[in-house]
């Protein structure tokens, strides 16, 4: 009799266990052909699109850029594969010697010499790697066939996208003056408000210019910075944009509590979206 039962047992067990390895076979395969599907589904890497990045402005900021287009195309696809970039890296030294003598067209024709060096390459979209070049945006697109992909658009979409309706902005000397950035974010109902003071604009653009475009990074600095937020706060600001691709390299997200808008990363990440045809 304790034969018999013992039996019974055994039967029961090894049906119990072919049973759960049927359903984890069926599992595998599930999971295999979702997987599959996934990867049907994902643009051809043959098929991306050549995009030309002009960059230099500075270099330190350029590197974020390569690396973040980069990640995103490697998880998009789930391996190491990379992004047809053309990187063309123009002299900041000069750009800056043109920014203090007011030389806005020669920096446009620096800028369009280099985009139509990257359409000889192959690129059938660019963007400039910072937000100053983009004063001459509307000069250089003129003299070009090719799009030009504008960080000002981008992150006005970014910030609609977080639901915020008035921003504080950061940024050069000649963003925070001008209005070829801040108008395209203010043209999609969002109120911008800019440091006033003439001594902050000046400080700012020293600490990007002698700081920040050589990689350096001091706390002092960085205590300025975060103080001039926090006036822009108090007028009102519910998140603020680093309209400056250097300044990610010195403010983080962990550092306030509202959203920051990091050019460099919505900028890149519009790029993705070019290359990957979305």
């Amino acid at each position: 009799m304790k034969k018999v039962i013992l039996k019974n047992i055994i039967y029961c067990l090894l049906f119990v266990f072919f049973i759960s390895c049927d359903k984890v076979t069926d599992k595998s395969k599930t999971s295999e052909s979702t997987k599959t599907k996934m990867e049907q589904n994902k643009l051809p890497h043959k098929e991306m699109n050549k995009l030309g990045l002009i960059g230099g402005t500075s270099w330190h900021s350029t590197i974020e850029y390569y690396a973040a287009i980069n990640q995103s195309i490697n998880d998009y696809y789930g391996n190491n594969t990379n992004p047809p970039l053309l990187v063309y890296t123009i002299n900041q030294a000069e750009v800056h010697r043109l920014q203090k003598i007011n030389k806005w067209d020669a920096i446009a024709e620096m800028l369009k010499e280099a985009a139509l060096g990257l359409q000889k390459g192959g690129a059938k979209s660019v963007m400039f790697c910072a937000n100053t070049p983009h004063k001459v945006f509307d000069i250089v697109q003129k003299q070009l066939d090719l799009p030009i992909i504008h960080i000002g658009d981008a992150t006005a979409t970014a910030i609609k996208n977080k639901g915020v309706n008035r921003v504080g902005f950061l940024g050069t000397i000649y963003t925070m003056e001008g209005d070829f950035i801040t108008k395209r974010i203010a043209d999609n109902n969002v109120e911008v408000f800019v440091p006033e003071e003439k001594e902050i604009l000046t400080e700012l653009q020293r600490i990007i210019e002698e700081e920040l475009t050589y990689g350096i990074i001091k706390p002092a600095s960085k205590t300025y910075v975060l103080n001039v937020i926090q006036e822009l706060v108090n007028r009102g600001s519910e998140g603020i944009v680093l309209g400056c691709t250097e300044f990610p390299l010195m403010i983080f997200d962990d550092d306030l509590e509202i959203p920051i808008f990091n050019t460099t990363k919505i900028h890149s990440e519009a790029a993705v979206n070019y290359i990957l045809k979305e």
